[in-house]
């Protein structure tokens, strides 16, 4: 085997650790909802749509407030502690591993994402054209 086969065989392994270490991580921190689980939980939560401000505007779960994941980190001052969050993006799921290890590292306990995100959400959305 050549040196540079090992080299590409090594960095493939590392880039593997390392999203399997962040799917750990981000598993531990939140809970993966249903549909019928999060709409359960809205009443008492605070449900956070984390798409860019275009997105929101264009259609999103009713009740739920835009803190794009751009600006996230300086937007978590506006979320209380001692309610539930309720993460929600669209199905690839990438923002909300961001903003659930930054909630986490803020001291947030009760974490919640819409597992399969606004793409498949058959609750009640507020939609503009």
């Amino acid at each position: 085997m050549s040196t540079v086969t090992i080299i590409l065989w090594i960095i493939v392994f590392a880039f593997l650790a390392f999203f399997a270490w962040n799917y750990i991580r981000v598993r531990r921190a939140a809970k993966y909802v249903s549909n019928a689980e999060f709409e359960n939980m809205m009443r008492g939560a605070q449900v956070v749509d984390l798409r860019s401000p275009s997105e929101f505007r264009r259609k999103h779960i009713l009740g739920a407030r835009n803190l794009p994941s751009e600006q996230f980190k300086e937007s978590v001052s506006a979320l209380r502690k001692d309610k539930p969050v309720l993460l929600y993006d669209n199905t690839r799921g990438q923002l909300v591993a961001r903003a659930v290890l930054t909630l986490r590292k803020a001291g947030y306990k009760d974490l919640y994402v819409l597992k399969n995100g606004l793409d498949y959400w058959n609750g009640k959305v507020k939609e503009h054209a």
